[in-house]
């Protein structure tokens, strides 16, 4: 394609540039460029043709707990998990999934950010550690539901019921959105079959610092109210 895309570079902005440029170098990430002031600071990383650049900035931004935020192919997965808990980072085991046939693992860097990585060579089943098959792969719904397991709030029925138009009685786990504004409630399968079949629609959080929230502080200080 002409004219299109050549290369792009993932930003991540953290509280201390040094901590996390350390934990990426694990990764294989060196540090090619540097920069800064006393209100910001970066640190250009790359791995072979894969680029990172790391952001200081203060006061710090506030960033959104996400799932998942970043996803890496590595070469040696055993080599990298050995890397990181020598370092003294938690690694999770997330089994062998269709796209990550050599295994795939998840840990968190300095910043609490979720990194998740595999590796696309498979493995034999030998080779494989005993607990590796037991693990489920990983899942931005199975994630999202976890959340809501742990705030509460969802109501106790999915509301998106069967192809049929049938009721479904599975707890409801995860709550959706689309761009118009529609909201719905829903078990994990219904959840996932609706993702895929319903354009627009996505992951709703339920963190309490959206647009209502958001709305609601401002005009708080005008007196005026916010419906939601």
């Amino acid at each position: 394609m002409q004219n299109g895309v050549r290369a792009q570079v993932p930003v991540l902005y953290v509280a201390d540039t040094d901590a996390a440029r350390r934990f990426y170098e694990l990764f294989g990430y060196s540090e090619l460029l540097s920069g800064g002031d006393g209100e910001s600071r970066w640190s250009y990383l790359r791995c072979a043709e894969q680029a990172l650049l790391l952001a200081e900035v203060t006061p710090r931004l506030i960033t959104v707990e996400l799932p998942l935020l970043i996803y890496l192919y590595v070469d040696d997965l055993a080599a990298v998990v050995d890397r990181l808990a020598a370092a003294g980072h938690a690694v999770e085991r997330a089994g062998h999934p269709e796209h990550a046939p050599g295994g795939e693992c998840r840990t968190t860097d300095p910043d609490g950010t979720v990194v998740v990585f595999g590796q696309r060579q498979a493995v034999p089943e030998q080779s494989r550690g005993p607990h590796d098959g037991g693990m489920a792969p990983f899942s931005l719904i199975r994630e999202a539901a976890e959340r809501v397991s742990r705030r509460g709030g969802a109501p106790a029925r999915c509301q998106i019921g069967g192809p049929r138009g049938e009721a479904c009685t599975a707890p409801a786990e995860v709550k959706l959105a689309d761009s118009w504004g529609d909201t719905v409630w829903g078990c994990l399968p219904h959840a996932d079959e609706t993702l895929l079949s319903a354009r627009g629609a996505f992951l709703a959080t339920q963190d309490g610092t959206g647009l209502a929230a958001f709305l609601r502080a401002r005009r708080a200080q005008s007196g005026d109210t916010v419906p939601g």
